[in-house]
């Protein structure tokens, strides 16, 4: 089992700054990926961004240069780093880790973007 709890939520203004992270602790031999997604109020969950065990990112097209995803020097904490946060990212953020067909996720945590 995997257990993943994200903090690091919070008010911002649009503009700001806010680095989420995500603490993972269980087993993690199966574990070959880890992201964050999100879904805001009204809208379907989406993904956002993700870092491979050799250490390779990928974003979407939304998040693409405003946002960064990297591990910790442990490898049981993942962090996304948001800079430049526009209103339209304000949402609930979600972490998650996969491996071997098991997708692992967090509770949650908001991020809202005030002007």
């Amino acid at each position: 089992q995997v257990q993943l709890v994200e903090s690091g939520g919070g008010l911002v203004q649009a503009g700001g700054s806010l680095r989420l992270t995500c603490s993972v602790s269980g087993s993690m031999s199966s574990i070959t990926t880890m992201g964050w997604n999100r879904q805001a109020p009204g809208k379907e969950r989406e993904w956002v961004a993700r870092i491979t065990s050799d250490g390779r990112t990928y974003y979407a097209d939304s998040v693409k240069g405003r946002f960064t995803i990297s591990r910790g020097n442990d490898k049981n904490t993942v962090y996304l780093q948001m800079d430049s946060l526009k209103h339209e990212d304000a949402a609930v953020f979600y972490c998650y880790a996969a491996g071997r067909g098991l997708t692992y996720w967090g509770r949650g945590t908001q991020v809202t973007v005030s002007s």
